[in-house]
This record gives structure tokens, sequence and C-alpha cells, in this order.
């Protein structure tokens, strides 16, 4: 059963070799449609055959009737067959019949009327359309059709008592539309006149009045359109929703005066208006000012449009949701804008006690006050941010733009009042208000602002921006105190005892900074202490106090060993002396300019003296001692802490130091012989034989049982030549003897070629394969062995990680001798026992003398 329900399976998926198109089939499917039956026409002979057809007719039409009383169409046909049949007096009987049935359909009127024009019964079709009208007083288009009919007739009086009948019903503003029509067709304007005034009468609607004074226009009425106009605007008075609804009736006016050329009567319109409007209400109004403006005003009168829209829509953006008055980004474009306006007023020469002055100055200080009056409800600073630039904007505009200066101060002081100074606090609104006393030059009232503050919420900024006014004020003392007072206060901010010491540096009372400095460092719980230190050691080294610069060096040392601290201790000893030397070359520059100031002549700079540089040469000899000394203290101290990475650090300094002061060019020039040469930076390649191996190292993973076969991971170490790692394992003395070895050989063997004949050297030759082959399966039975250590269960013993140490870095004795770059550093040995009795020998006299090495 479901193979039969399924489609049958299509074996030949080709493409038909004749395709038949959409279009084809649609004409063979229209070429092979059935025709339709004709409708067979009957031949009436004589009266009485046309007779009984019509009463046969007349008999289907009562059935359909009287099956559906109610079905207006069924009536309607019957009506027109008998019209159609000449029969009137049976066509009206149908339709007064329809009408018992429906008298309130509108369409069965209309057919009734038709009927009775169509067979030029004018008279019937008045009366029918008087009694649909009268029944139906609320259908417009039995009015329309009626007043139509009589105007075709030439009765207009007729017409106008139609009108007047229709308009006592009080109809929509289309049928007065008509009746105005039907008068100015027969240039009958005053009493179109008369009939807009009803009809505004009747719909007292703004476009309404519109038209009526459009149509007053139109004639040249302009006295009547004005009239108009002013009537609407009276009736609908100067309440703000009348007005808002009344906007169009405004723009209206205005744009007819426009036309008319009256274009100071249009701007006082609009003016008119948009001081009545609110502004949120009045947008349409501002764009046709705006419009206007930019026609036919000036400068001016634009930016006054412009200045009014962009309040609007302030307006709209603050008054748009619950949240959107606290959104201070707006209230600062707004305040903004209306400072910019008051400003544009007094710029251009306006007096201060003017209207329009007096009008923008309170604009602007209404704005503030809406602004700060939205408090932010939360007590977290992040949200006060904004709000308290609101208080300071207010209060520099009220000194600077109004000069109200009493007015500025109570702002300051309501801000202050304002902000929840246990929880949090704003310095820059205390430094303002500070510099504003200033400004008004009354220092007392000042200092007690900044004072509160301190007292009040102390902070860092306070602190500073009352240090900084004393100082403007050459008020030393004061400063002194403040900075003790601050120091009492936060006795461990790095920042502050910087700032102090370089005031007492600046009054030149070293003495007194260096106390400050070494009570700073002293301080438990400095939050930077090394900022701290970097400036006392500063502050010495510029002093060219290099006792107490070691001195403090050697202070820190004891607190913390960092590799920074030992590199800028060391470093500090050759750049003490370029500074000695940099200070000696600045004083012999002050002398010959002194003296060529007194002889009014210039001279040429006097070379130093074969004394001098040979006293420089030899105090830079003794600093780079002294550095180098240093570097190795260093690296041994970090050594035995164990700190890889911290020595690779401090090599990598001490290798920077060498190759710039190791050997300087006045050494390499003065040395006499080659040899001498080469060696003249041997310090550096001493620095760089320091420098340590990386190799990978495998270890078993913390936390899991390397003898249930737990997981190895691999990493990276650092293996120095002078530690005792690498001298404890004799893999790497095996390897460097059997390097040793080879390269003896194979130097050996270069040696003897040279002296051989071809035969003998064809077969020292095979022997020197022959020796490479053990060598090389020595090597591979090592790396075996290496293997097995790596793997076996003695790799993971707990007290030594069982490592399995891979080179790197490129070898380069390996590379040369031809080694491979996996030699493992365990424990294991090459066999001595391979190639000749000489070279055996030569072996064993290697391990004897390896073995008393170890």
């Amino acid at each position: 059963m479901a193979s039969r329900s399924t489609a049958p399976r299509i074996k030949n998926r080709a493409p038909a070799p004749i395709q038949i198109s959409a279009e084809q089939i649609l004409r063979e499917a229209h070429e092979r449609q059935e025709q339709p039956l004709s409708q067979t026409r009957t031949r009436i002979e004589d009266y009485e055959e046309l007779s009984e057809v019509q009463g046969r007719k007349r008999k289907e039409f009562e059935d359909v009737i009287r099956r559906t009383r109610s079905n207006i169409s069924a009536w309607m046909k019957y009506a027109a067959w008998e019209a159609s049949q000449g029969e009137l007096a049976r066509s009206r009987s149908v339709f007064e019949r329809a009408l018992d049935v429906e008298p309130s359909n509108v369409p069965l009127w209309l057919r009734y009327t038709e009927t009775e024009l169509k067979n030029r019964n004018v008279q019937h079709a008045r009366n029918l359309f008087d009694r649909a009208v009268s029944i139906l007083p609320r259908v417009d288009t039995l009015w329309y059709k009626y007043v139509h009919l009589e105007e075709l007739l030439g009765n207009v009086s007729g017409a106008r008592q139609i009108f007047e009948r229709w308009m006592s019903w009080e109809p929509d503003e289309k049928a007065w539309a008509a009746y105005v029509g039907l008068e100015v067709r027969y240039n009958e304007m005053e009493r179109a006149s008369n009939v807009w005034e009803r009809a505004v009468t009747c719909h007292p609607e703004p476009r309404q009045w519109i038209k009526w004074a459009k149509f007053e226009e139109d004639r040249a009425a302009y006295d009547r359109a004005r009239q108009v106009f002013t009537m609407a605007l009276e009736f609908f008075g100067e309440d703000e929703d009348r007005m808002e609804k009344a906007q169009t009736v405004y723009t209206a006016f205005a744009k007819m005066e426009t036309r008319v050329k009256e274009y100071d009567r249009a701007r006082v319109i609009y003016k008119y208006a948009l001081e009545r409007l609110p502004r949120s209400k009045s947008s349409g109004i501002y764009s046709s000012y705006t419009r206007f403006e930019k026609q036919f005003g000036t400068r001016e009168g634009v930016e006054d449009t412009v200045l009014g829209k962009r309040r609007i829509q302030y307006e709209e953006e603050l008054t748009s949701g619950p949240g959107a008055a606290s959104n201070y980004d707006t209230w600062f474009d707004y305040t903004r804008l209306e400072e910019d306006a008051y400003r544009t007023l007094t710029t251009s020469g306006a007096s201060t006690e003017s209207k329009e002055v007096l009008t923008a100055r309170s604009r602007v200080r209404d704005v503030y006050e809406r602004a700060v009056a939205n408090v932010p409800p939360s007590s977290e600073k992040r949200h006060w941010r904004r709000y308290i630039f609101l208080w300071l904007s207010y209060a520099l505009f009220e000194e600077i733009d109004t000069k109200d200066y009493d007015r500025a101060r109570e702002v300051y002081k309501a801000a202050i009042a304002l902000v929840p100074h246990r929880s949090f606090t704003f310095a820059k609104l205390w430094l303002n208000f500070a510099h504003f006393e200033v400004r008004r030059l009354d220092l007392p009232a000042a200092r007690k602002v900044l004072g509160a503050a301190i007292g009040m919420c102390p902070k860092e900024r306070l602190f500073k921006g009352y240090i900084d006014l004393e100082l403007s004020l050459k008020e030393f003392d004061r400063a002194r105190k403040i900075y003790e007072r601050a120091l009492d206060w936060d006795a461990g901010n790095a920042r502050i005892w910087i700032r102090f010491a370089e005031l007492e540096r600046n009054l030149y009372d070293e003495e007194r900074a260096r106390a400050i400095f070494d009570l700073g460092t002293r301080q438990a719980g400095v939050d930077m202490p090394e900022v701290l230190w970097k400036a006392y050691i500063d502050f010495e080294f510029e002093e060219r106090q290099w006792d107490k610069v070691e001195e403090l060096y050697e202070r820190l040392l004891q607190r913390t060993g960092h590799v920074k601290v030992w590199i800028s201790y060391a470093l500090s000893q050759i750049q003490s002396a370029i500074a000695e030397e940099e200070h000696e070359d600045e004083k012999d520059d002050e002398d010959e300019e002194e003296d060529q100031e007194g002889e009014g002549a210039e001279k040429e700079s006097v070379p130093l003296t074969e004394s001098q540089l040979l006293f420089r040469q030899e105090r830079r000899e003794k600093a780079k001692v002294r550095t180098r000394e240093l570097f190795e203290r260093g690296y041994k101290d970090l050594k035995s802490r164990g700190l890889k990475e911290e020595r690779v650090v401090l090599l990598e300094a001490w290798k920077a130091f060498e190759a710039q002061h190791g050997a300087t060019a006045a050494e390499i020039d003065s040395a006499q012989d080659a040899n001498a040469n080469a060696n003249a930076n041997a310090n550096l390649k001493a620095v760089e034989a320091r420098m340590p191996r990386v190799v990978k190292k495998r270890r078993a993973v913390q936390g899991v049982n390397a003898e249930e076969g737990g997981a190895m991971e691999e990493y990276y170490d650092m293996i120095f030549p002078d530690d005792d790692e690498g001298k404890s394992k004799q893999s790497f003395k095996l390897l460097a003897m059997a390097h040793a070895w080879r390269a003896a050989q194979q130097q050996q063997q270069q040696q003897q070629a040279q002296v051989q004949i071809p035969g003998e050297q064809e077969s020292e030759g095979e022997e020197g394969e022959k020796e490479e082959m053990s060598v090389a399966e020595a090597a591979e039975a090592h790396q075996e062995e290496a293997q097995d250590v790596e793997v076996g269960p003695a790799a993971l013993d707990a007290d030594a990680d069982a490592d399995a140490d891979v080179d790197v870095d490129a070898n380069a004795d390996g590379a040369a001798n031809g080694s491979s770059d996996d030699d493992d550093d365990d424990g294991n040995h090459l066999h001595p026992g391979l190639g000749t009795a000489e070279e055996r020998e030569r072996n064993a006299e290697a391990m004897d003398v390896g073995d008393e090495d170890m």
C-alpha cells in the first residue's frame, strides 16, 4: 500500500527532445474550451403573444419579490423592466411599493428619479426629490442631486431656496462650500461672503476662517480679509489651548500680509503669536517665521528665529520623559545658547538697562535655576560631576558677564552647602570660590574658604591648590605650615614629601630639604616609596654629594634588593664621573664668557691640559672599576637568592655598560700591538660569557602522581655557566671533553694529510670514517641511555625533578664538530676505548683529568 501512494520513480531524467512552453499550454487550453451555450432568442409575432410573454415575466418578478421582499435590487430590476416596456404607471407602482418596504434606501430614490428624468417627467422628479429630502434630510447626495437639477433647469432662485432649506439642517463644510460656489458662479460675491459668515458660525474651525479670508483675498478685498482674521483671533482668544489650536490662523494671517508685501505687519503677527504661545507648542509658527525672516528679514531677525527654534527643541528634550530633566548635557547646551544670546545683545551696543538685555539676563538665570534644581538623587560622586559644573558655569556667568559679584558669591555658597562633604567633595568648587575671592582682592576670605575646605574635607588637591596660592603670593612660611598640615593628614603620600622638599630646595635651603627627604624615607606605609627614594637620590646627585648618594643606595639595598636598584647604583658611579666633567666644562664656559664680556672680544675655548686629561681619565677608570664591582656584587646577591630572570636583566645592563664604557676609542688607539687591541674589550667578552643558555625541560605536572603514569609538561629554564647546577652534572664535563678530543683528532688528521701519499691518505680516510662511525654510535648509545633515564621511575625523584634537558640555543662547538644539538646533559659516559692505541691512551689521560676536576 505504501508503494502505491508514493509517486512513480523517474528513471530517465534527461530533458525531452521537444520542449513545451507555458504560453503554448495556455493557448491550447483556451482553444479546447467548450463554447458557452447561446441564449435562445424569442421572436414575437403579435400583441397577444407579447402580452403573454409580459405576463409570464411579471409573474417571475412577482415570485422573486414575494420570496425576498427586502431585496431592493429585485424591486429596481422589476421597475426598470416595466419602464423599458413603456409601462411608466406600472414602473411607478413598483417603485412606490419598494419605497413602502424600505423608504430610507438612497439608491432606490436615485433610481426612481433617474427613471422619471429619462422619460422627461421633470415635475415628477422634483416631487420625488422634495419627498426624498423631506424624509432623509441628512443625506447630502439627495440635496446635491436636487440642487443640480434646479441649476440645470436654470432655476437659480429655486436652487438658492433648496440650499437655504439644506443649510437650516447645518450640514458639513462641503455643503456650505457648494452654496458659496453657487453664488460665486453667478457673481453674487456679497451673498457668498454672507454665506461664509454663516458657515464659520456653524463650523468655527480654523480652516473655515482661513478659507473665508482666502475668498476675500482672492477678490482683492484685503481689508475685509483682515477683518475676517481679526474676527477669528477674537473668537479663539488668548487661552493657551485655543491659541495652540489657532496656530494655522496666525500663520495664514502673516502669510497673507507677506503676499500683499506688508512685511512689518507679518512680523508683528508672528511675534504676537510667539510671545503668547508656549515654546513647546509653537513649532509650526517658528518654522514659518524662520522661513519668513530668511526671505524678507535682517540678519538679527534670522538669528532670533533660529534661537527661538532651538529653545523649543531643548524644551522638548527636557520634557520628553520622566528622567529627561536630569540630562545635564541638554542643560549645558541650553544655558550656552541663552548666554550666547545675552552676549550678542551686550556686544551689539545695547544698554545694560534696556528691556531686551534685562529679558535675556533673566532668561539665562531662569534656565540656570531650573538646571541646578535637578539635584542628583544618588550619593555617588560620578553622578554629581556634571551637576557641579552647572553651578560653576552659573557663578562664572554672574561674575564675568553680569558683573554681579554678590550674586556670584551666593551661587558658590549655595553649591558648597548642597554637596554632601562627609561622603565626597569637589576640590574644583572650593578652589574656584577661593580664586574668586582673590580676584575680588579679599585674601582673608579666600584663606578662610580654603581653610574650611581642608578642615571639613581634606584632599590632596585642596592642599596643593592652597599651597600654590600662597606660593604665588610669596608666602613661604604659610606654605610650609600647609605642607606640615598635609603631612599630618597623610604622612604616607610620597608626592607631598617630594613637593615639600622641592620647595625648600628652590628656597636654597638644602639642609632642610635633605631633612625632609630623610624623614619621608623613614616613614612606614608610604604609597610610592620608589618615587620618594628616586627623588631623594636625584637631589643628592644634582648636589654632587657622591658619598650621600652611595649611602642612600646602601640604605635602599637594605630595604630591597631589586635588580633595578643594583643597576641604578652601579651606573651612578660612571654617571657621577661624567657629571663632574660636565660641571667643570660649564664652569670654564662661564669664566670664558665673563672674560669675553670684560675684554669685549671673542676668544676661542682653551683646550684641556695633559694633566687635566690624565686626571679625568684616572677618575673615569676608578668609576669603571667601582661600577664593575657593584655589578659583580649585585650579580652575586641575585644569584644567592636564585633569581634567574633578574640576573639576565643585570647582565644585559652590565653588557651595555661595557659596550659603551668598557673600551673607549682612546684605549684602543693607545694599544701598542694587535693583541692589546684585541683584548681592549675583554671585559665585554667576560660578561657575554656569563650569559645563560635557554634549555627546554620536562617535569611532572603538579598534583599528579608520577608513579601512576602522570602527565609531564615542558618548560624553559636558563642555565648559567657559573651555576653549581651545571658543574654538578658530569654530562657537561664529558661532552666538553668529547668535543675537545674530536677537535684534536680532526686537527691531527689535517696535519698528517699534508705529508702522506695518496694511498695512505685513502687508508687514513677509511680509518677516520671508522672512528667517526664509532663516535656516532657512542653518541647514539648515550642518547638512548639519556632517554631511559628521562622516562624511568628514577627520573621522578621527589628531591630532584628529573629533568631531561634539550638545548634550544645552537651550540657553537657542537656545530663545528658535527655533534648533535640534542646531546643530553645527564651523567652518561662516552666509551673511552675507541680508535688506535695512541688515541686510547690520549683518551684515558683526558678521562683521568676529568675525574680529578670533578
